[in-house]
């Protein structure tokens, strides 16, 4: 089980992958949108914001307004998922990824993960 800190890191590491997407796909596939990620086996959730010029660092203080959309992932997977070690379309279907947000945000999340 990855630790509190890992998970931080893996997500800050993810944050910096939102740097290196280009322009055009950012107008077509980016719109603003609270985020929170729940780790499962750790019992913590970090809260973030994609929006067209990137993905703001996670933090564990939640929005002003609710998550639109929702990601709990286990430790080990969550690492794993941002290394590239974990294809989200497998996760979802295998249960070890679970996402609550609209289809437009699933379709739009893919193609940016």
């Amino acid at each position: 089980m990855a630790s509190v800190e890992e998970c931080r890191t893996a997500l800050a590491r993810l944050s910096s992958h939102f740097d290196h997407i280009g322009e055009e796909d950012r107008d077509k596939h980016v719109v603003e949108r609270t985020l929170s990620c729940t780790v499962s086996d750790l019992g913590v959730t970090f809260y973030g914001r994609v929006h067209r010029d990137g993905l703001d660092p996670f933090t564990e203080v939640p929005h002003e307004r609710p998550a639109e959309v929702r990601l709990t992932i286990g430790s080990d997977d969550l690492i794993k998922l941002v290394d590239g070690e974990l294809d989200l379309a497998r996760a979802l279907l295998g249960g070890r990824v679970r996402i609550d947000a609209s289809f437009g945000d699933l379709l739009r999340l893919r193609r940016l993960l």
